[in-house]
């Protein structure tokens, strides 16, 4: 009895702990849901590279990041296609040319001079940025679109005054002449970023490092024209600059920085054309009608199965719809808790793995009633019928998870959603359909006046009544 109570107070917990979350974290709406625009970027070929590998699709794809970052978005989907295309999903953008424009080419990488005497406007302007940067991102939680907006053209005032601060050298040292780029680590938790120049590259980076060389100001590394980098260059190099075409980036990165960094500089560098293979708008109005139509469905569903639950079931359809809406709770607690972005075929998802919570259900309460009828009393009854229905409930689900799994490994998109909500839906049923379920089961067998067959099984033979009432 004690355990029972003990596991009656974690689910009580979280039940608390559930309806805080989703009170406090919204859950965000997909692109087919709230709206917005799509478009599919493929990534092609040169005469120099001749197939697309992970490698440069990743560089690729950091670059899209960032230029999608610069529009805005709140809640973007980035992710690669195939061996060649990154899908890109911007929700709330109803312009995709605007997107079409500022995706739809190769990232421009430069290293520049800085202009004698403009340091202390650097150091100023960096700071700015900085505060900029950290509004943007509470911003884009709070989906003002009004001060995002705002608050990207003071971003751009910013990097258009910092480009100001340098100047090209001549000729202009470009991504076409960088090699690689990549973190490696250094002293403790440090790390740097290592960078190789083609022998053109190495040439025009020594002249550059041996006009900055002891001077203080720094070499500005842009991408598409944003200053990423300013990193200064030792005395030690005033003669002969940096030489044999490789050199480090330092500035106390972390691992995650470093190669963060490494990807941006290879993805500007690779002379990668890409081109809009797909674009496609998706309106508002046809979000809120899926919305609306899926809860309508959501709704009318769960009605009827817990009005079946109890007709049926009894006593036990009633804990099983009990149970069942702690299920609902704690799953989109779980959404929540996970960042999960809700699509149309997740909403399906989730419904379908009620229907899953309920089956369990249905499994134990069945085994419970042959129980019954073979003459045991209702405690061992109750508890055979867990106990010979674990297996069954065990296989269907792991049969689920399997399916699941290579649908969100060879999916992609909105599969992957229906996908990862029906394997989060079936874990979470595992633990209401036979924790909450046997705990408030056997807690019903404790209270005298629900001791009665009829509320467990109709039509039990009379000898075995009194069998369950002692």
């Amino acid at each position: 009895m004690q355990r029972q109570r003990s596991l009656l107070a974690l689910i009580v917990v979280l039940i608390i702990a559930a309806f805080a979350v989703i009170f406090t974290i919204p859950i965000p709406l997909g692109l087919d849901l709230r709206g917005g625009s799509q478009l599919t970027i493929q990534v092609k070929p040169t005469a120099e590279i001749k197939q697309i590998t992970e490698k440069e699709l990743e560089g690729v794809k950091k670059v899209v990041e960032g230029r999608i970052n610069g529009l805005g978005v709140s809640e973007p989907v980035i992710q690669t296609v195939g061996a060649d295309k990154i899908l890109v999903q911007l929700p709330g953008v109803n312009d995709p040319e605007q997107a079409e424009r500022v995706l739809g080419g190769t990232a421009q990488l430069e290293f520049r001079k800085q202009k004698s005497g403009t340091e202390p406007q650097l150091f100023a302007y960096q700071a700015s940025r900085a505060e900029l940067k950290a509004k943007q991102q509470e911003l884009r939680t709070s989906k003002d679109t009004a001060a995002i907006a705002k608050n990207q053209e003071e971003l751009q005032k910013n990097n258009q005054a910092i480009a100001e601060l340098f100047e090209s050298t001549d000729p202009p040292l470009g991504g076409q002449y960088l090699e690689n780029a990549y973190g490696e680590p250094t002293q403790g938790n440090n790390w740097n970023v290592a960078l190789r120049f083609k022998p053109k590259g190495g040439e025009l980076f020594a002249e550059l490092t041996k006009s900055l060389a002891g001077t203080g100001r720094g070499i500005g590394i842009f991408l598409d024209n944003e200053l990423i980098s300013s990193p200064s260059v030792g005395p030690e190099f005033a003669n002969t600059g940096i030489t044999g075409g490789s050199a480090v980036i330092t500035g106390r990165f972390t691992a995650q920085q470093a190669n963060d960094l490494g990807v941006q500089l290879r993805g500007g560098a690779l002379p990668v054309p890409v081109e809009i293979a797909e674009r496609r708008t998706v309106g508002a109005t046809l979000g809120k009608d899926s919305i609306q139509s899926s809860i309508y469905a959501g709704i009318g569903g769960l009605a009827l199965v817990l009005i079946f639950m109890v007709v049926y079931y009894r006593l036990p359809g009633l804990i099983a719809d009990i149970s069942l809406v702690i299920y609902s709770l704690l799953t989109w607690a779980c959404f929540a808790l996970l960042g999960v972005t809700l699509t149309l075929p997740g909403i399906a998802g989730f419904i379908l793995s009620i229907g899953m919570a309920v089956d369990a259900n249905v499994l134990i309460f069945e085994r419970t009633r042959e129980e019954l009828r073979a003459g045991k009393s209702l405690y061992r009854s109750v508890e055979s019928g867990f106990y010979r229905a674990f297996s069954s409930i065990l296989d269907s689900n792991v049969t689920t998870w399997i399916a699941c799994a290579a649908l969100f490994w060879l999916g992609s998109g909105l599969v992957k959603g229906f996908a990862l909500t029906l394997a989060l839906g079936v874990a979470v049923s595992m633990f209401t359909a036979i924790t909450c379920s046997r705990t408030l089961l056997f807690l019903a067998i404790s209270i005298q006046s629900l001791r009665k067959t009829e509320l467990y099984c109709p039509n039990v033979p009379v000898a075995n009544k009194v069998e369950v009432a002692q």
